[in-house]
């Protein structure tokens, strides 16, 4: 596997970002938004293919991330939801396409992912080699002096 970098993760935090705001606030009115996912629910087929692709890369970077197993299964619970409601409508019509309009479920997985990076202590290096050169000590009182950072991530292990 590649090994990744800083530069790595906060490109993929942007790419996020665009899927976010792709899926569910291409258009914003008020608090609430319509994005792709939305508006494709009401072609047949072609919503669900979206909503599928969509939440699977959606998956695919928080491993790329190494989000904790809580922000990926809550992702993965929002993701879901969304997908499934987008399923449902192919078979029984218009109920289900209702709730997937309305309902952010790609919106709501890449805040839980952007969340996961923003607290996480992002470290270049592998954990078997800072543990043996004493600087895993330095990482963690490095981690515990920034308000907000929960866990670090050794980028090349």
């Amino acid at each position: 596997m590649a090994r990744r970098t800083i530069g790595d993760i906060e490109k993929i935090w942007t790419n996020v970002e665009g899927v976010k705001k792709l899926s569910d606030r291409a258009v914003g009115i008020g608090p609430f938004g319509i994005g792709l996912d939305g508006l494709l629910t009401w072609v047949p087929v072609v919503g669900t293919v979206y909503s599928v692709g969509a939440a699977g890369w959606l998956l695919i970077q928080a491993a790329r991330v190494k989000a904790s197993p809580a922000t990926v299964a809550r992702m993965v619970g929002y993701l879901g939801l969304d997908s499934a409601t987008t399923a449902v409508g192919e078979v029984v019509p218009f109920a289900p396409d209702v709730v997937d309009f309305f309902f952010p479920g790609h919106l709501m997985a890449a805040k839980a992912l952007q969340k996961d990076i923003e607290t996480t202590h992002w470290v270049e290096a592998s954990e078997r080699e800072a543990r043996a050169s004493g600087a895993h000590d330095r990482h963690l009182a490095e981690m515990r002096s920034k308000p907000g950072l929960r866990r670090i991530v050794y980028l090349h292990d």
